[in-house]
């Protein structure tokens, strides 16, 4: 069956399967394998920092293996960037009972990695400057924080990691300040939103969205997320519960920006102004965007190095469904790419 743009989907997971593979065959870097060695029986060290976006403090959260000690070589450094709906934490450090494997922060960091993140503006123990939080804000947010992470890694280049409207708030930043950015994953992404079930939904409630900086976000509001794609079966159940749970101690409300950006003013991110390698991923019954939106995004991209992978048995919210592993395993390959000779 072909998909959009005439594209067979087997095709475009079969070509980005050989860009997987072609990293497996080569290996990592040597930082990357030193990262990794050191990491595999080394206990989790975390720590709290503050980013200032003018008179806003912003909270930021890092994971890695061992303390940083002076004089040591760096980790290679990864900054993820949540969505709309959830705080960073609930993003990627979450506790499910049961089962240890939902924190994306410390399986990275057991990778090697110097894992970092932060809550954007208004949400989770970050101070809110009264907006509503929208991609603009997003890209004030990160370039604040990028400042706290070159400060206390060294580090001038990180890969960054965003799903959903924090793929936007990634690829709006990318544009902007492509000298922090290395290697860059767009996971979930909306590019212009044509066809898309769920900007259809939210076109219904411009003027909700527009008439308040925050919208109410209640608890069957967060279990909605989850079954919104109609494939409600690719979530175990105590995962959602713990989120509730989580996300319930910071009330009831969330800013609306991102949601009012994804309904009235998409584009947001210009495909020929991102100059980083990019891996863009999507599941398979994502309802926020179709293969047509983000092919057309992608065959713009000006970098060479760049993959489009679609993961089967997943919707949108992908680091949190069953399937997880083969987001993780995509997303570590396209990290751990050997430097392209000749670049």
């Amino acid at each position: 069956m072909e998909g959009e743009h005439g594209v067979a989907r087997r095709t475009v997971l079969m070509n980005a399967g050989v860009g997987i593979g072609a990293g497996l065959v080569a290996g990592l870097s040597q930082a990357q394998a030193e990262g990794a060695a050191k990491a595999a029986g080394g206990e989790i060290w975390s720590h709290e920092y503050w980013a200032q976006k003018g008179s806003t403090k912003l909270n930021l959260w890092r994971k890695r293996v061992g303390a940083p000690k002076p004089g040591e070589k760096p980790l290679p450094v990864l900054f993820l960037v949540h969505g709309s709906s959830f705080s960073t934490r609930t993003s990627y450090d979450l506790n499910v009972p049961g089962n240890t494997d939902y924190s994306t922060m410390n399986l990275f960091a057991r990778e090697g990695y110097d894992v970092w993140t932060m809550d954007h503006d208004g949400y989770g123990y970050s101070e809110s400057s009264g907006n509503n939080s929208d991609i603009a804000s997003g890209v004030e947010d990160l370039k604040a924080a990028v400042k706290v992470v070159v400060k206390e890694t060294g580090q001038q280049k990180m890969h960054i990691y965003g799903p959903s409207s924090g793929s936007i708030r990634a690829g709006a930043y990318a544009m902007v300040e492509p000298q922090h950015v290395d290697r860059l994953v767009l996971a979930a992404f909306t590019y212009k939103g044509k066809d898309s079930v769920e900007m259809d939904r939210r076109r219904k409630r411009i003027e909700e969205l527009r008439a308040n900086p925050r919208r109410k976000r209640e608890a069957s509001d967060i279990r909605s997320v989850y079954d919104r794609d109609g494939h409600a079966e690719a979530y175990d159940p105590a995962l959602i519960d713990t989120i509730v749970a989580t996300e319930m101690k910071f009330g009831n409300t969330i800013p609306s920006g991102t949601y009012l950006d994804m309904a009235v003013n998409l584009p947001l991110v210009d495909p020929t102004k991102v100059k980083s390698p990019v891996l863009m991923i999507r599941g398979e019954h994502d309802g926020n965007s179709t293969n047509d939106d983000l092919l057309d995004f992608y065959r713009q991209l000006p970098n060479g190095d760049r993959q489009f992978v679609i993961l089967p048995h997943t919707a949108h919210s992908l680091g949190y469904s069953n399937n997880r592993h083969l987001l993780w395993y995509a997303v570590k390959n396209f990290l751990d790419a050997p430097p392209v000779i000749g670049a």
